[in-house]
C-alpha cells in the first residue's frame, strides 16, 4: 500500500473504531508492523492532526484537520445514519463499510454535542419478511463497469429458468429490500432490460466501451418511462 493511502486508512481507522484504539488493532487494520505504526502516527502528528495517546495505552484522534467543521440538525444526523443502517441488509460488504467509514468522517468532524448525538440515536432500520439471496458474481466488477462504461459478458437465467449469455452495458443498480436489480442495455435484444442481479451466475469484463452512448440511452429510457407513465394515466380515464 502506498505510503499516502496507508495514511489515509490509518485515519479513516482512527475515524470508525471505538477510541482508544491499541496500536496492534491499528497496525492489523493498516497491514504494517507496530514499529511502521508508531512512524506513521507521528507523521500524522507532525501534519497537523491532534491524536492522543501513546504505546500500551491506545490512541483518540481528538481532531481532524483534513476535514472542516461542519454542523446537522439532529434530525439530520438521524437520517444519515437510518440510511447507513439500511445498508447492512440492502448492500454488500464493500459498499456497507464504505458507508460506515464516510459516516465516521462526517461524526469526526461535528462539534460539540453533537458526536454524542449520533452515539445515541432513536431510529433503527429493520425489515420484516426473508432476506435476498445474496449475489454470485463480484459486485465491485459490475459497480466499476457501470462506473468505468464498459460492456460485460454475463450468463444470466430468467424467471422462468431459461438460461443465456449476454453481452450487455450496464446503466445503474437499484437496490430494494427483496432485489438487487441491474439497468443495463442488452446487445443481444438491442432494447433495455432490468436482471436480477442474484440470477447472474457469471460476469466478465470486456474492453468495449459504451461511454459515448450512455447519456442518451439514459435519456431515451427515462423519456420512454415518463411516455408509458403518461399512457396508463391516460387509458384509466376519470
Amino acid at each position: 500500500m502506498a505510503r499516502t493511502d496507508r495514511l489515509m486508512r490509518l485515519m479513516d481507522v482512527l475515524r470508525h473504531l471505538p477510541p482508544p484504539v491499541t496500536a496492534g488493532r491499528l497496525a492489523s487494520e493498516t497491514g504494517v508492523s507496530q514499529r511502521q505504526l508508531y512512524r506513521d502516527i507521528a507523521t500524522l502528528r507532525a501534519g497537523g492532526a491532534l491524536i492522543d495517546g501513546e504505546a500500551g495505552v491506545g490512541y483518540v484522534l481528538t481532531e481532524d484537520p483534513a476535514l472542516p467543521p461542519q454542523s446537522f440538525s439532529r434530525l439530520e444526523i438521524e437520517a444519515l445514519l437510518l440510511a447507513v443502517q439500511s445498508l447492512d441488509r440492502i448492500g454488500d460488504a464493500e459498499m456497507t463499510m464504505a458507508a460506515r467509514e464516510a459516516m465516521a468522517r462526517i461524526i469526526a468532524t461535528l462539534p460539540g454535542d453533537q458526536p454524542r448525538q449520533a452515539l445515541h440515536t432513536v431510529m433503527r432500520s429493520f425489515s420484516v419478511g426473508p432476506d435476498r439471496d445474496p449475489p454470485i458474481i463480484d459486485l465491485a466488477v459490475l459497480r466499476h463497469a457501470c462506473w468505468d462504461e464498459t460492456a460485460v459478458r454475463i450468463l444470466y437465467t430468467d424467471l422462468k429458468d431459461n438460461m443465456s449469455e449476454r453481452v450487455i452495458w450496464p446503466l445503474g443498480l437499484s437496490y430494494g429490500d427483496r432485489n438487487l436489480m441491474l439497468l443495463a442495455h442488452c446487445r443481444l435484444r438491442m432494447d433495455y432490460r432490468v436482471f436480477h442481479v442474484n440470477r447472474i451466475s457469471a460476469l466478465d469484463p470486456m474492453q468495449e466501451s459504451f461511454r459515448p452512448q450512455r447519456v442518451p440511452l439514459m435519456r431515451a429510457y427515462v423519456q420512454s418511462r415518463a411516455e408509458m407513465a403518461s399512457r396508463r394515466g391516460a387509458s384509466s380515464g376519470p
